[in-house]
């Protein structure tokens, strides 16, 4: 009896370890299945524009949530990004502004080095604009109005007797547009198309504006720019005399479907990632392709930055707040992610 019954105690505890460790095999199949990047560490970048953090983080945390090891965020030059993608040296950039972009994204290699689906932010605006004060009195309603001396001498900073305008950073897309523009438009002889650090120039203008002074810039959407000078209150946008882009897409036509025309297309930002990534990655690139935000909140939160709340801590926990009050479409997103893997 005593043998019997040790036989069977061997026997229970082989049959219970032996549970006990598919159990654990079960556990670990289903962990592994249920977090495809398990394993897997990405290399996100964007570029040095503090407002592009937010959108981002939120395609970051997207990705932890499959199991990605996400390395902190890299911040470089557009064409430099562009190429570490298309090396592989980085994985994603969630602000490919498209079609702003189609230069540098198709110099770097295009669709045989990238992976790009769907538009996460659309609606995305830009153009030049003055401040409604200036516009109404002198009836100022398109750009190349300041070819006229006297009109341009009113947006003069310098006493130079040219307008100053508030370009954009060298680099960005929006340069080869706005000095393609300036002398298409015959604007070269009263215009100073003035350069640097955006965000410098631009507080230097808002603070003018603020003087009582005209202003004139440019600008885009999303950004906190438009909550401080709100296009049809403080300011308002400039039509151009005719669509001009540059290079293969001079035979665009930038008209928006309201009829006005400010001199650029409707953009949208969408995610772009290393093609031979996401071809192995295909939870990952189903999650690029649904992931969608909405402009206003971006805006928004840039706001929220240029107010103060601007640290790496803030933005993060801006993200984690949107996150928080979208729950249902962030999990869906990780859901729909999760079966484009099996």
């Amino acid at each position: 009896m005593k043998t019997t019954w040790m036989t069977k105690t061997r026997t229970t505890k082989a049959i219970t370890g032996a549970l006990f460790a598919s159990a654990l095999t079960f556990t670990a199949a289903t962990y592994a299945e249920s977090l495809p990047g398990k394993g897997i560490t990405v290399q996100p970048i964007q570029s040095t524009v503090a407002e592009e953090t937010f959108q981002t983080l939120i395609v970051n945390k997207a990705m932890e949530s499959l199991g990605y090891t996400v390395e902190p965020t890299k911040e470089v030059d557009y064409n430099v990004g562009y190429t570490s993608i298309a090396n592989g040296d980085a994985t994603y950039l969630a602000v490919n502004w498209a079609p702003l972009h189609k230069d540098k994204y198709e110099q770097a290699g295009g669709d045989d080095k990238y992976y790009r689906k769907g538009q996460y932010i659309t609606g995305a605006a830009q153009g030049y604009l003055i401040d409604k004060k200036t516009a109404d009195k002198y009836h100022i309603t398109n750009i190349e109005q300041l070819k006229d001396p006297k009109i341009a001498k009113l947006f003069d900073t310098n006493d130079n007797g040219k307008a100053d305008l508030t370009g954009c950073n060298p680099g960005w897309g929006c340069e080869p547009v706005v000095n393609h523009q300036m002398k298409d438009f015959g604007l070269e002889a009263t215009v100073d198309n003035n350069q640097g650090s955006y965000s410098a120039i631009i507080a230097d203008t808002i603070a003018r504006y603020k003087n009582g002074e005209s202003i004139l810039y440019y600008t885009w959407t999303p950004y906190w720019v438009s909550g401080v000078l709100v296009p049809g209150k403080d300011v308002v946008w400039l039509e151009v005399p005719h669509s001009s882009l540059p290079g293969d897409r001079s035979d665009i036509d930038t008209t928006l479907p309201n009829g006005k025309n400010y001199g650029f297309q409707m953009n949208s930002m969408r995610i772009v990632a290393n093609k031979k990534f996401a071809e192995k990655n295909p939870a990952a690139a189903k999650l690029f392709a649904i992931m969608k935000l909405d402009i206003n909140d971006v805006s928004a939160e840039n706001l929220m930055m240029q107010k103060g709340q601007n640290k790496p801590a803030d933005i993060e926990a801006h993200a984690n707040g949107w996150i928080k009050a979208h729950q249902k479409q962030f999990d869906a997103w990780i859901k729909q992610a999760k079966a484009a893997a099996k």
